[in-house]
């Protein structure tokens, strides 16, 4: 069986390695090559097969659940139900709606920000909104969040913001019998009035309602950096736990009733069973969730039925009822992670002569596990903690056995007996300070984490069976060739420059400006992007992640070209989380704790045979911010890049009259985004470019690129690219003419195309 489910799950995996899901003719040939197979018995081709038609009709019918490109920008009066726990953030709201109906034909499912909201806000709720939408997209790049893809995951068809005219209007409250999410918001609600302290509560929320959002970024950090964030969300290890403690309970409890018509099994297994789907919808049934509900189900079944189970047996189901009820599943790193866990730790304990204690399986656990998910956590995230074995070893039990059953006590109390659930917080809230304070200091350690370049596919096909054979039985020979074959997970190169030219990468940071510019032996960073709320920018989101998918270790040079949010907003990031040489700004006020130097006209340096100028701003100029900015001018053996931040017509006036033929440059970044007020004839006949790279946020309020503008750079025979449509934007210089759009080179099925 289990291999039947694995072909099954490898049938899904082969789907989302496309471009374009194939047309229905294909659909007709898989079919009958399944009905031949299976006509000869030969049942693995046969799941296998079944499983490209599953996923390949689930894509299908989910695509078509977006929103046409037409409706972009329109308003569209809906009604609908607020369908989970609303993000807050200091100016706005964001949740997920589920339409009932609509003036126009629109996605069952959409994703919406309120912008200052007069109203209160629940799930659960009844709305009218007229609202602004348009497909889903996201920024695209190297290393980055493929946040299209999360929402196809989600079933999101669409994203957008309310208008406050007319005036949104709440229809009904939601009712306790309207599903989980009323039942998380009513709890969320009753948290929020205990004297928890305000540190601990985020932590309490996340492991009762499975509500994440109110931890703080460096709380995340934290445990990001211990490898414990598996602990701040309700996770299948959670979920068994709890099923346990009731199982066991309610078998010594119905026992000394003295009722013999349910034998105390089959009432404890019943019981813990309820208990684990409850917890498992207050979740949001998130996949570990789903794994760890399915696991007990098909273990208490087994109880209730009396049958013997094996364990890979039962983690097959598990696996196999996951993907039934949706394989878009296998996107989300999460799918991977706690299968993956539960694999190794049935592998690792199972079928063994001799069985661990408590204490030492808990620790047997605990070490292989963190072990073995260190090839998938590179993989996925580019770091892995190296003091993860020992703070999951204290953080475990102390989360396991004390704080998880306590909130969750208290949870239930709050609506019975609220005084006695204030003083279950109140001890769950002191473990949660200590533990805490614990975690915060062993993040501090040198070394907590390592960050290292995304390996390839093929070191984890090394790395896979290279975990079998490490944590293969005492009797194995030569299980140390298992640390062997991990070896290509950390020996990963990337792409070789050569001295004379450079690579440059214009990100996809939206309706904002951020280049990275790579030269044989230094790497220069060109702003940062735009920073969105106090928990949120593009140097953490988009600048971060692509320097550690290369490998980068240390920023040479950043030049912060003005003071405007959409080129500095990401800086601080950038600057606490990565060891950065040389600042050049010409605001160097805003940039203060750093240490920043004035950019100025004449500064020049030598980079593995590249140059670097400055040629702008001339120290003494009135002018304003945008033509403050600092240009930059490279300049190499293979070719030539300018870079000119926000200038405007004055200032690229001026910059003919001072270099003339000198501004010539084979690549050029969009002055302003293709505003209207740059990209003048005379600056474009002056840099003479080849091509020029536009950085603008998709449907962007501002209209950039101008339409004018484009025109301007058809006249002049220029091939142009455009982040919005194109995502990151790859150029190296030994060949300026071969552009590679990230959305070209990476883009799957259900990403955005234009």
């Amino acid at each position: 069986m289990v291999v039947f489910v694995l072909c099954f799950l490898a049938g899904i995996l082969a789907v989302q390695h496309l471009t374009v899901l194939p047309e229905i003719g294909f659909l007709a040939l898989i079919f009958c090559s399944a009905v031949i197979t299976a006509g000869v018995r030969c049942w693995k081709p046969v799941f296998f097969l079944v499983g490209i038609m599953w996923a390949v009709i689930f894509a299908s019918v989910r695509l078509s659940d977006r929103l046409p490109e037409h409706m972009a920008g329109k308003d569209v009066e809906i009604r609908g139900v607020i369908a989970d726990l609303p993000e807050h953030e200091s100016n706005h709201i964001r949740f997920n709606l589920k339409i009932e109906t609509a003036e126009k034909a629109v996605p069952g499912k959409i994703r919406l920000t309120w912008y200052y909201p007069d109203q209160v806000v629940k799930a659960g709720q009844r709305w009218q909104f007229t609202v602004r939408l348009k497909p889903p997209h996201g920024n695209f790049n190297p290393g980055g969040f493929d946040y299209e893809r999360w929402l196809f995951v989600e079933g999101i068809g669409a994203t957008g913001y309310i208008r406050t005219k007319p005036e949104p209007k709440l229809l009904s409250e939601g009712s306790l019998l309207n599903g989980f999410a009323v039942w998380r918001q009513a709890i969320a609600d009753r948290l929020v009035q205990t004297h928890t302290t305000g540190d601990s509560l985020p932590m309490i929320k996340a492991l009762t309602i499975g509500d994440g959002d109110s931890l703080s970024p460096q709380q995340w950090e934290v445990f990001r950096k211990t490898g414990t964030t598996h602990l701040m969300v309700i996770s299948g290890s959670h979920i068994g736990l709890i099923a346990a403690l009731v199982y066991l309970l309610a078998i010594k409890l119905w026992a000394r009733t003295g009722i013999m018509a349910w034998s105390p099994q089959k009432v404890a297994a019943l019981l813990a069973l309820a208990i684990a789907f409850i917890y498992a919808g207050l979740t949001g049934f998130s996949v570990p969730a789903q794994r760890a509900a399915l696991m007990i189900a098909i273990a208490m079944i087994a109880i209730v039925s009396q049958r013997n189970t094996q364990p890979y047996s039962i983690l097959a189901l598990a696996l196999s009822g996951v993907l039934l009820v949706d394989p878009l599943v296998v996107l989300s790193p999460g799918f991977w992670l706690s299968f993956i866990a539960v694999s190794l730790i049935i592998y690792t304990l199972g079928g063994r002569l001799k069985k661990p204690g408590f204490f030492l399986g808990a620790f047997k656990i605990n070490w292989v596990t963190s072990i073995g998910l260190s090839p998938l956590l590179l993989f996925f995230f580019q770091q892995v903690s190296l003091i993860s074995p020992l703070a999951n070893l204290i953080a475990v039990p102390i989360i396991g056995l004390v704080i998880v059953p306590l909130a969750l006590l208290a949870t239930l109390l709050l609506f019975v007996v609220p005084v006695i659930a204030e003083k279950l917080f109140f001890v769950a809230d002191l473990a949660l300070q200590g533990l805490w304070w614990m975690l915060a200091k062993m993040a501090e350690l040198p070394l907590a984490t390592i960050s290292h370049s995304q390996p390839s596919w093929w070191s984890l096909c090394f790395a896979v069976p290279g975990i079998i054979v490490l944590f293969a039985p005492k009797g194995m020979p030569s299980r140390w060739l298992g640390l062997v074959m991990l070896l290509p997970l950390v020996f990963t190169e990337n792409e070789k420059i050569v001295p004379g030219t450079a690579k440059l990468t214009l990100l996809d940071v939206g309706q904002g400006l951020s280049a990275v510019v790579q030269t044989a032996n230094h790497v220069l960073v060109y702003d940062t992007g735009a920073k969105f709320s106090s928990t949120s920018d593009s140097g953490q989101s988009v600048v971060l992640p692509y320097l550690r998918s290369q490998g980068v270790e240390q920023v040479n040079t950043l030049v912060v070209s003005h003071g405007d949010n959409d080129h500095i907003g990401g800086a601080g990031s950038l600057l606490e989380n990565m060891e950065t040489g040389t600042i050049l700004t010409s605001v160097p006020q805003q940039l203060s704790n750093y240490r920043p130097i004035r950019c100025k006209a004449g500064q020049s340096w030598m980079w593995d045979k590249v140059r670097f100028t400055i040629l702008s701003p001339k120290l003494g100029n009135s002018v304003s911010d945008n033509n403050n900015s600092c240009v930059l001018q490279i300049q190499s053996q293979q070719g030539s890049v300018l870079l000119p931040g926000d200038i405007e017509a004055e200032t690229e006036s001026r910059l003919v009259e001072t270099y003339g033929d000198k501004l010539k440059s084979d690549v050029l970044i969009a002055p302003h985004h293709g505003s209207q007020t740059s990209s003048t004839p005379a600056f474009l006949n002056a840099v003479k470019p080849k091509v020029i790279l536009i950085p603008a946020g998709y449907r962007n309020q501002f209209g950039h690129p101008h339409d004018d503008v484009i025109q301007r750079y058809r006249d002049f025979q220029v091939k142009w690219r455009n982040s919005a449509d194109k995502g990151a934007v790859q150029i190296n210089l030994e060949d300026s003419r071969k552009v590679e759009s990230w959305r070209e080179k990476a883009g799957k099925y259900w990403n955005y195309k234009k």
